[in-house]
């Protein structure tokens, strides 16, 4: 962000009054003037309410600990779809699938069992050699001296790779993945494809039909080591309806797709603006997996999380109500000064570099984030060997969104 435009925004933050101040709103994600709003917060009202916004009241929880008190009190605070979900929008109740992110225990637990196989130190171990084969195929396949679109070209593109051969998805097809996440995590827009909740369903539905044509196939297989044949076959999920198995699927596409696929951007871009540390990296290698986790905090690449109160419960000296939506805001947390030392600056080498709540806290921690560590790892060991610099040519355009914090392109040459 400009000088300018990071003066504007703090001076902005500040002169409303704090009563009105709304972070949900996309533009600032989108403008990347959230920041001093999030700062003011976390200084003078952690636990804040805002009593109007796009998507009704709710309570902003900004800092570090307050985030973790929430997060590992599922009992007071609750996941579940059909009180909300994970998310500020308030979907239409049909809309509202269940997924074992979006449950309590003990269903939560015995979902999620399914499928974590996947992430398991041998298997990641097995996807390591391939996946170094798929990043040195991307990367050597790039052009030298001219711009082309970093978003498409490496982070989409490895992602997708990635998550079809987690689902052992159909290859020439994979590029669906990702437009599936899109839809997923994009509110309906007036003029655009998906300009309705029942629009957004529609391609929904195709998504569905698309992976109950693979489920079919592999519930009459052998047990295979691919998440569908895992979810057709473990006892807690072979019997998913429709509707818990398509909130299943938007679950591992986003969760595979999104949030990786953001930090790979935000990593060049990162160190693109901090020159600094990218020389420090270049000197040193062995940073890397320190690199990576500071990507990830500096980015976080799932801005909020959102529980519903399903009792009465104090945060921050605040009175939570039974039915408050409460939203915990990862990216200002990731920013708290309290507990992480110089918040705003992105240091490769900081001493407690995965101290961070980008994976989020208890019960729900992200169950792929070793295999996201790794595919980052991988690509920047790669990168390190082939290019002596990535230029980056502009401003990264970034999505229009409070939940997903990302990317849609970012123009980068890299020096024939």
């Amino acid at each position: 962000m400009a000088p300018n435009v990071h003066s504007a925004a703090r001076e902005q933050a500040y002169a409303v009054p704090l009563e009105t101040i709304d972070v949900s709103d996309v533009s600032r994600f989108q403008a990347d003037t959230i920041w001093p709003y999030f700062e003011r917060l976390r200084a003078e009202d952690p636990v804040h309410f805002c009593e109007k916004s796009a998507y009704g009241p709710y309570w902003s929880v900004t800092k570090f600990n307050d985030i973790m008190q929430v997060d590992t009190n599922h009992r007071v605070f609750s996941s579940a779809a059909a009180l909300g979900g994970i998310t500020i929008v308030d979907m239409p109740q049909p809309m509202r699938r269940p997924n074992f992110i979006a449950m309590d225990p003990p269903k939560h637990d015995e979902q999620r069992k399914a499928v974590s196989p996947i992430v398991a130190p041998a298997n990641l171990a097995n996807l390591s050699g391939l996946i170094r084969t798929r990043v040195c195929a991307i990367l050597d396949g790039l052009p030298r001296g001219e711009p082309f679109d970093w978003v498409d070209r490496v982070s989409i593109e490895l992602t997708t790779q990635m998550l079809a051969t987690l689902f052992d998805f159909p290859f020439e097809d994979r590029r669906l993945l990702p437009y599936w996440s899109d839809v997923v995590t994009t509110l309906p827009t007036p003029g655009s494809a998906i300009d309705s909740w029942e629009a957004r369903d529609r391609e929904l539905h195709t998504c569905l039909d698309y992976f109950t044509r693979l489920w079919n196939v592999r519930i009459n297989e052998a047990p295979k080591p691919d998440l569908i044949s895992m979810l057709a076959h473990a006892p807690a999920t072979r019997n998913l309806s429709p509707a818990e198995f398509l909130g299943t699927l938007q679950l591992l596409i986003v969760g595979g797709n999104d949030t990786t696929r953001n930090s790979i951007t935000g990593s060049v871009w990162f160190l693109d603006q901090n020159p600094g540390e990218c020389q420090k990296l270049r000197a040193n290698p062995d940073l890397i997996p320190s690199m990576v986790s500071e990507v990830i905090r500096y980015q976080t690449p799932l801005a909020h999380m959102r529980r519903t109160a399903i009792a009465d419960g104090e945060i921050g000296g605040k009175t939570i109500r039974k039915g408050d939506k409460v939203v915990m805001w990862y990216i200002s947390g990731n920013r708290d000064g309290e507990v992480i030392e110089r918040p705003d600056e992105f240091i490769i080498d900081r001493a407690r570099s995965r101290q961070h709540l980008s994976f989020g806290f208890g019960i729900h921690r992200c169950v792929g984030n070793r295999l996201a560590e790794m595919q980052l790892a991988i690509l920047w060991e790669e990168m390190l060997k082939r290019f002596d610099r990535i230029e980056v040519l502009n401003e990264p355009e970034r999505v229009a969104s409070s939940f997903v914090h990302g990317y849609k392109s970012m123009q980068v040459r890299i020096p024939a």
